[in-house]
């Protein structure tokens, strides 16, 4: 089956429908709050969000059944593409993460009533979640087999006990989906279960906020501490031991879905540069004319094309059943480092600009996208699962002589 380049029509009109809000409706309401909603008042989200159904470009991923417009993976790269422009456009289409992710978990995992009761509102943005996987340090964090959070049975359900950080969202969240170990020790490869954790069970407490380099996820990060936390058995999100399996349903699109958003993002530093580099004089021509300016632009186009076609070429794996797990790790390497890129050279084309925090959004990108590279996967995390892949094929068995 070849792969697709080109979208269907209903697809592309919603592209186009999204550029256009986001450019008349967002980057305004952006302006106006610096970028920064680590604190920002839930009215914000809702406001936003009402706009985005009044402009019928609401929750693109989501299935019809929910209320969506059920786009595949395909579909939903030019879209979160153009909603990533700005950096609340994800969080008015209700596409930004963690929610996004969940969605597409719970719909791919959960039982009848697990939906109902908690996608049915998530997808209508009635309330918000957040996925606590990560822990500090000696914890789960690049490598999730350190996970040390652990569940144990009790009468009709589980008693959750450990410590979570930088958790994306869980301040206000509505519940938590929360990796526990459930058999084994930190290091072994299984023994995970997800549980849905509701906001105000007892023994679930937010520590704090984490204050980081980025501030444009809604709620920001934080640390959260399970003590004794007793959730029920039909709380349990997928098969008990098998929640790594469960994760990897929700990672390798989340990874992609990722890229399409902050590419979004360095097609907007790429035209704050553009638009510099036409305009301002210096040297007796346009910035555009001089040679090493003309190099980083190009070098820029490069990185975005290069970028797209990337992301749609994996999104068409994953959207045909393939896990794609070679591809994802090369996109997710190669956009997050091929964004920074992009924005980096955007902030030098444009100098003094660049770094203002007031006269461009530059500065601000810059914040946001370096921590891309570490998210979902840093880029050294991903290159070594690359390179153990590609060999893989290559290796040789070894024979007692090696062995002694």
């Amino acid at each position: 089956m070849p792969i697709q380049f080109d979208h269907d029509p209903t697809v592309a009109q919603l592209a186009t429908a999204t550029a256009e809000f986001v450019r008349e409706v967002v980057v305004p309401a952006e302006h106006e709050c610096g970028g920064s909603v680590h604190h920002a008042p839930e009215a914000l989200r809702e406001t936003l969000q009402k706009a985005a159904r009044d402009a019928g470009v609401f929750a693109p991923h989501v299935p019809a059944r929910w209320g969506g417009h059920g786009l595949d993976l395909r579909g939903q790269s030019v879209v979160f593409e153009a909603a990533g422009y700005s950096l609340l456009g994800p969080l008015a289409l209700n596409c930004a993460a963690p929610d996004e992710g969940n969605m597409h978990l719970l719909e791919k995992v959960a039982t009848e009533d697990q939906k109902q009761r908690y996608l049915r509102p998530l997808a209508a943005g009635a309330t918000r979640s957040c996925f606590a996987m990560t822990e500090p340090a000696p914890g789960a964090g690049a490598d999730p087999r350190s996970l040390r959070t652990t569940a144990t049975r009790v009468p009709g359900g589980w008693r959750i006990d450990g410590r979570k950080w930088f958790i994306t969202g869980a301040e206000g969240a509505g519940f938590a989906i929360v990796m526990a170990r459930t058999s084994g020790r930190p290091g072994d490869p299984g023994g995970a279960t997800m549980f849905l954790v509701d906001a105000g069970t007892p023994g679930m407490r937010l520590v704090r906020t984490i204050e980081t380099l980025d501030e444009s996820l809604f709620a920001g990060h934080s640390e959260i501490l399970f003590e004794e936390c007793v959730v029920g058995q039909e709380q349990v999100l997928g098969a008990v031991d098998h929640g790594f399996d469960g994760a990897q349903v929700r990672l390798g699109p989340a990874r992609m879905t990722h890229c399409m958003r902050w590419l979004g993002a360095a097609r907007r530093a790429q035209d704050v540069a553009l638009e510099r580099a036409g305009s301002r004089m210096a040297f007796g021509s346009a910035l555009g004319d001089l040679g090493m300016v003309q190099q980083m632009l190009a070098d820029s186009e490069i990185d975005i094309e290069a970028s797209r076609a990337l992301i749609l070429r994996t999104a068409w794996e994953l959207d045909t059943g393939s896990a794609a797990s070679q591809l994802t790790s090369v996109s997710k390497t190669f956009v997050a480092e091929a964004v920074n890129r992009v924005v980096d050279r955007a902030v030098q084309i444009c100098g003094a600009l660049g770094i203002s925090a007031e006269d461009a959004p530059l500065a601000r990108l810059f914040r946001e996208v370096r921590p891309f590279r570490i998210y979902d996967g840093p880029s050294e995390t991903h290159r070594f699962a690359i390179a153990r892949r590609a060999v893989r094929p290559f290796r040789q068995p070894r024979t007692d002589a090696a062995e002694g």
